[in-house]
C-alpha cells in the first residue's frame, strides 16, 4: 500500500526512490513493484538502464486509484 500511495502522490518512481523513501531494501521494492505490474495495476518504462513503474492504463489499476483518491480524502 505505501508503495501505491507514493506512486499515486508522485506518477512515476523508479525502485531505488521508493526504497529510499520506504526506508526498505532495494530488492524488497523491486520485487513489490514487479508483483504489482505482473496483477497489470503499475506498468514499467525503460530509459536506458533505469526503470521507472506508474500506474497502469487497466480497470484494476483505476479501480486502486479511486480507492486511493477516497482515502486521501478522508
Amino acid at each position: 500500500m505505501k508503495v501505491l500511495k507514493l506512486l499515486f502522490t508522485y506518477g512515476q518512481m523508479n525502485p531505488s526512490n521508493i526504497a529510499s523513501r520506504l526506508k526498505v531494501n532495494y530488492r524488497l521494492a523491486l520485487t513489490n513493484l514487479e508483483l504489482l505490474e505482473k496483477e497489470t495495476i503499475l506498468e514499467k518504462r525503460s530509459c536506458g538502464r533505469k526503470r521507472f513503474f506508474r500506474f497502469a492504463n487497466t480497470n484494476k489499476a483505476q479501480a486502486t486509484l479511486q480507492i486511493l483518491e477516497e482515502w486521501e480524502r478522508e
